[in-house]
């Protein structure tokens, strides 16, 4: 049978991915090596609340520029509502009005923020202190028992406001502390107290950047204002470190509420975030259209989709891993793809911490999986009592980690359990019909695949270009149809051939 038909899709395959990634990095300006130039986060909110059947208006801080970040392009998403964008010298905000809305209701915002060391946050001044609020006793004579020895302790207004933080929420916590935190959560009432020393604080609202992170809220900082030099500085609320972590990008600034929704209930917002690098003049004109098929581009998805497809387009990477170490260098493994899947848990684990979860799983699985074989189950019962037993042996794991101190541990529920319980059963299958030797062999060969796989699925420069450059997937399956076309030995079968070699040689 002629192989030309054959020949012909590979080559077609491997001249459409070629085709398609110069394209992109030729037309839009996308790197070929991570981090070129400019790094670029794509921040999307999503705001959802059950709208009452009336008039609805929906109130959203938006960021600014500030110390690290200058602002790219923004859009938002609202069918059928009216918006409007507010900006003063206390912060920008987005208004979406509706006549008349009903049930559940989903807004988006979306902002590209440019990493940039130049940019500054403009010149703020200083508020006015907020009108004084008596406590009630005992809350009185306790918030000002705080107040004395912080203020003793301290040298001015930064010094004050960490040892306040430290009195309320670290070691040094007393029974004021304690009986003022049961009315007030820590940050407001370390603003409060500051207030009350006649220190200008405000809580402010930041998000701490963290690439592919899906669903996260905001949280709340502390920023004091210095009168000596007229600057803020920013404060832990639980730790007192001072200072703006470089993943931190201040949302509001004010001290006024994120979000207000009037004409709806249940009202929350929660924000998805991806990264990615470009050269400094795609970032700035903002390049990365996506009104032409040839820029069929993941870009064009959803932020929260965005990042789980990140994790996805890395499989035909370990995909191709493991027909290289089964097709040409004959590494034996429990089950064909399982590696590739184990390799996406150690992703999510860390390598060290994902082996050693990996093996005591399996171990552990083994014993008791040798325990079940004796009850004569049939293969259905069976298989779904491993399942359930991985997933004991996962939970167990996990809260000795946590009892421990071990945070790494909780990781282990990345593992994906169906393929554990099927790995678990076939091991066992295969020690009970060829012997231990063989499932060191597998077992090894799964593993070593495993790792290989996770090396190459979680080097940076992969990873980029399977994000960015969709072509690469025809690439990876053109390459993937020539692996399979070989037909010769495996390097590990030439070991066969070394006694002849040996019997040639010239004694």
């Amino acid at each position: 049978m002629s192989r030309l038909p054959f020949y012909f899709i590979v080559g077609l395959l491997l001249a459409a991915g070629i085709a398609m990634s110069v394209h992109r990095h030729l037309q839009f300006e996308i790197p070929w090596v991570p981090g070129e130039q400019r790094q670029v986060w794509e921040i999307e909110a999503v705001i959802t609340f059950d709208a009452q059947g009336g008039p609805v208006e929906v109130d959203l801080a938006l960021p600014t520029q500030q110390a690290g970040y200058r602002i790219l392009t923004e859009n938002t998403a609202s069918s059928g509502y009216g918006l409007a964008y507010q900006a003063d010298e206390a912060g920008r905000r987005a208004e979406w009005t509706i006549r008349e809305a009903d049930g559940e209701q989903q807004l988006y915002y979306s902002v590209q923020m440019l990493v940039s060391p130049e940019a500054q946050a403009p010149v703020q001044a200083a508020p006015e202190l907020p009108p004084a609020v008596e406590w009630e006793s005992p809350y009185d004579s306790a918030a000002e028992q705080l107040i004395e020895e912080a203020w003793e302790r301290s040298a001015n207004n930064a010094t004050f406001a960490r040892e306040l933080i430290r009195d309320t929420n670290g070691e040094r916590q007393d029974e004021n502390a304690r009986l003022l935190l049961g009315e007030m959560d820590p940050a407001p009432l370390v603003v409060r107290l500051l207030n009350q020393a006649g220190v200008k604080a405000r809580g402010v609202s930041g998000l701490l950047l963290d690439d592919g992170r899906r669903r996260q809220t905001l949280s709340t900082w502390i920023q004091v204002f210095d009168e000596n030099d007229e600057t803020w500085s920013l404060f832990h609320p639980i730790t007192g470190v001072q200072g703006k972590p470089d993943n931190l990008l201040l949302w509001e600034t004010t001290g006024d509420a994120v979000l207000e929704v009037q004409g709806g209930t249940n009202s929350r917002v929660s924000f998805s975030m991806m990264t990615h690098y470009q050269p400094a003049s795609a970032a700035v004109r903002n390049h990365n259209s996506n009104d032409t098929l040839l820029n069929f581009s993941i870009h064009s998805l959803p932020l929260e989709e965005q990042a789980l497809f990140q994790t996805i387009l890395l499989i035909p990477i370990g995909a191709l891993v493991v027909v290289f170490l089964r097709v040409l260098v004959g590494i034996k493994t429990s089950g064909t793809f399982m590696p590739v899947l184990i390799a996406l848990a150690f992703i999510q684990t860390s390598l060290a911490t994902g082996l050693i979860g990996f093996l005591l799983v399996v171990s552990v699985g083994l014993i008791i999986r040798n325990y079940l074989s004796y009850l004569n189950l049939l293969l259905v019962a069976r298989v779904s009592a491993v399942i359930i037993t991985v997933i004991a042996i996962i939970s167990v794991f996990s809260v000795l980690a946590y009892r421990m101190g071990l945070n790494a541990g909780l990781t282990i529920t990345f593992f994906p359990m169906i393929i554990l319980a099927w790995t678990i059963e076939r091991m066992s299958i295969l020690w009970e019909e060829e012997g231990p030797k063989q499932v060191l062999i597998q077992g090894g060969g799964s593993l070593l695949t495993a790792v290989i796989a996770f090396l190459a699925m979680n080097n940076p420069w992969v990873r980029h270009i399977t994000f960015n450059f969709l072509g690469v997937q025809f690439i990876l399956m053109a390459l993937i149809l020539l692996l399979g076309n070989y037909t010769g030995y495996r390097l590990l079968e030439l070991r066969r051939f070394k006694p002849i070699t040996e019997e040639d040689k010239p004694s």
